[in-house]
Parts: structure tokens; C-alpha cells; sequence
């Protein structure tokens, strides 16, 4: 079965639960689905009385290669006292099987949602990022891709134009767009960047806050890309609430790592790429029931017609000139 149809039909609670009493962890209370659409996520509480969390991985999309670096990386980073959730070993092992699904189990994190809006707590995640890369600079992946134009944009864009159902009143318009955005990035995301092992998908909600500061979850997305790409999905609002934030973000980051200032050119085009990614993300997994069930509004006129005028205010912002460093910024 291919990865964009794999629908996890035969993932019943039963296998879940047999999975986990497989590696001697007893549920004591029903399994709560979390907000995972790429796998499938349980917490549960458990009868030595502590709560954990399974994911069951999408089958095809990671190699077992890959999963075990996702895992020997979180590990890297808790041994260096970054505050990232990282899977429990059992007799040594991180990664297991059961009725051909690989899983792992992790304690469960618990926290407050992650206010980007606060400084002091912008400020707090700026630290951690940092620690983070300083970690994620030591070594490169062996096996986890690096992020891409060719992946994210060109490849994306193709997956659109075989799978997404657009009316022939948008279609045109649709990609003429999105062609005048994936050219206009092309240049800025080609230039040689430094890259390093990354979280991958730092937005927001992968971060919770508890009273000693951030925890960062879900390193499923991790792989190498430039510095920024952890860091620009901490900016929201207009231009000056932007600055603000970076430098906030930055004062903390600098405690223990540099960016190049030069990479700042990047924040609007991976941006771009990132809402050409996640069109096709969605088109690719409908196959999915999850997806539609989760997703109603997706594939509508009108959700195109809106991401029209999504695309269109993103290749405006591309041309406008890049976010910029206090002065007196020295990396």
C-alpha cells in the first residue's frame, strides 16, 4: 500500500493496546487520542500510576534508519539537558513493532500552551533553541533529508497539479500565482546556506511551558536546514511586532549560539515554502478518513479562491525588504 493511501484502518484500539502491554506497560484508562494527523498518538495513564504517550508511526514515510536518528537525536539533546521529550528505552531500544506497525512510548510532558505574545517567555524559547542547535550543530544526519526547495516547493507543486481537485475557474489563476511565488523564492532558498540538524517544525504548538520554562515535543519533522528555519515561526503580526519579537528571540539565542544575519532573507520564502507544503500535505493524505474528518473546510472553492489571495500576500511580503537586526548585531 502507498504512503499517500495508508489510512491506518487496522490501527484498532486493541493493537494499540496489545502493542503497548507487549513492551510491559499496563493501561489502566482508555487511550486519548492526540493531535497527530501524520501518525497516530495516544496518552494514556498506566498502572505503575504515570501517564505515557505511544505514537505509531505512518508506515513508508520514515525508514527505520530515519525514526532511530529522530530518536538517537532527542536522546543527544536530553543528555545535553535541552528540555526535548525523548523516547523511553526499553532493554535498550527505542523503536518497536507489532502487527507491522513501528511505535515508541515516551512519558507523557505536561504544561501550559506556549504564549508567543509574551516576551519573557519568547525570550526563555530563544535560550532553548539555542541549545538546541548547539547540540544539532555537533554532527550532521547520515539519514534524514535536508530540507528543500526541490521537496517542499518544486515537488509540492507538482503533487498539485496531478491530485488537487480545483475548479477550471481557479486552477489558472492557482498556479499562475503559485509559479510567480516558487520562481520568486527560487534564488534566495538555492544560495549555500550552513545547515545543521534542526528541530524542523518549531511552531508553536510543539512547545508547552511548564514553571522551569519551554519543553519541546515531536521531533518527527526533524532534518537538516539553516538555523532559521527553527526560529521564524516564532514571528506573527505585522512588521513591527516582528522586529520586536526577533530581537527578543535573538537575545535569547545568542546566549548560546550565533545566526548569520545574512539568513534573515530566508523568513519570507520559507515561508512560502512552507503554505506550498502544506497544500500539498493535505492533498496528498484525503485518502486519509482522518483527513477529511479533521479537515472539512479543505478542497472547497472557496478555501482555493482564499489561498489565491494567501499566495498573492505572500509573494507581496517576498518583496518587501527582510526583517533586520538591531544595529550593532555582531554573529
Amino acid at each position: 500500500m502507498s504512503e499517500a493511501r495508508f489510512d491506518f484502518h487496522s490501527l484498532t484500539p486493541d493493537v494499540v493496546l496489545d502493542a503497548v502491554e507487549s513492551l510491559g506497560v499496563y493501561p489502566e484508562t482508555g487511550l486519548l487520542p492526540l493531535n497527530s494527523y501524520e501518525n497516530r498518538v495516544y496518552q494514556f495513564r498506566a498502572e505503575d500510576g504515570r501517564r505515557y504517550v505511544t505514537k505509531f508511526y505512518r508506515p513508508q514515510r520514515w525508514s527505520e534508519a530515519q525514526i532511530r536518528e529522530e530518536h538517537q537525536f532527542a536522546q543527544e539533546l536530553a543528555d545535553s539537558e535541552v528540555p526535548v521529550a525523548a523516547p523511553i528505552s526499553i532493554e535498550g531500544e527505542t523503536l518497536f513493532e507489532h502487527q507491522g506497525y513501528r511505535f515508541a512510548l515516551w512519558y507523557s510532558v505536561g504544561g501550559r500552551q506556549f504564549e508567543v505574545d509574551n516576551l519573557d517567555q519568547l525570550e526563555a524559547v530563544g535560550r532553548f533553541i539555542g541549545r538546541l542547535h548547539q547540540v544539532g550543530r555537533r554532527t550532521p544526519f547520515a539519514h534524514r533529508p535536508a530540507l528543500s526547495l526541490a521537496e517542499f516547493g518544486h515537488q509540492a507543486r507538482d503533487l498539485l497539479q496531478r491530485q488537487a481537485e480545483l475548479g477550471p475557474h481557479i486552477e489558472t489563476p492557482f498556479f499562475t500565482v503559485l509559479d510567480q511565488v516558487l520562481a520568486r523564492i527560487e534564488a534566495p532558498l538555492s544560495q549555500p546556506f550552513t545547515t545543521l540538524r534542526l528541530h524542523g517544525d518549531m511552531h508553536p504548538g510543539n512547545i508547552l511551558w511548564v514553571d522551569e520554562g519551554p519543553s519541546f515535543v515531536d521531533l518527527d519533522d526533524a532534518r537538516s536546514g539553516p538555523a532559521i528555519q527553527d526560529l521564524w515561526m516564532m514571528l506573527n503580526g505585522d512588521r513591527a511586532s516582528q522586529l520586536l519579537q526577533l530581537d527578543v528571540l535573538l537575545e535569547g539565542y545568542e546566549t548560546f549560539a550565533s545566526l548569520n544575519s545574512a539568513e534573515l532573507r530566508l523568513i519570507e520564502p520559507l515561508r512560502a515554502l512552507r503554505m506550498i507544503n502544506y497544500l500539498a500535505w493535505l492533498t496528498k493524505r484525503w485518502s486519509d478518513p482522518a483527513f477529511p474528518r479533521n479537515f472539512p473546510w479543505f478542497g472547497t472553492d472557496k478555501f482555493w479562491e482564499q489561498q489565491v489571495l494567501a499566495l498573492k500576500e505572500q509573494l507581496a511580503a517576498l518583496d518587501e525588504p527582510p526583517l533586520s537586526l538591531a544595529p550593532g548585531y555582531n554573529p
